[in-house]
């Protein structure tokens, strides 16, 4: 399976904020979705991710009020990212490897996708159910 695979299945929404938005207004998206991570967008171009551990150890550690820091200040540069034709298997090896949650995925530099853990998993679990099923069907169809 690839992530491309993936983000047909889940969609290929991406939610994304401005470098200079507040914290607090990144918090206030990332409710508002109920998800994880925001990809830092200026205009096109991928500068970074937000996330609620950016939040959680970068500002509330460190005393910060969200309401004064802006997302630049804060966000994670360092962006592991995908192509829609890496393995799923690939995916959740970097995921592991590099203790991160989510990977924006480029296609010829574009953002078209955010493959999250979660999703990771729902379309394991969902191959593997697929799996069973056939699995059954073949032997009650081979008695």
């Amino acid at each position: 399976m690839t992530v491309r695979q993936v983000l047909v299945r889940k969609g290929g929404g991406v939610y994304s904020v401005h470098p200079q938005a507040t914290v607090l207004e990144a918090l206030k998206k990332l409710a508002e979705h109920d998800i994880g991570a925001l990809l830092v967008m200026e205009g096109e171009r991928l500068l970074g991710v937000f996330s609620e551990r950016d939040y959680a150890r970068k500002l509330v550690l460190l005393g910060r009020f969200s309401k004064d820091t802006r997302v630049e200040e804060v966000m994670t540069r360092e962006v592991i990212t995908v192509t829609p034709e890496t393995t799923l298997e690939e995916a959740m090896r970097l995921m592991t490897e590099h203790r991160v949650r989510h990977l924006p995925v480029l296609e010829e530099g574009r953002v078209v996708g955010v493959v999250s853990i979660g999703d990771a998993v729902k379309a394991i679990i969902t191959e593997q159910e697929v799996l069973i099923e056939e699995l059954s069907r073949y032997v009650m169809e081979n008695r």
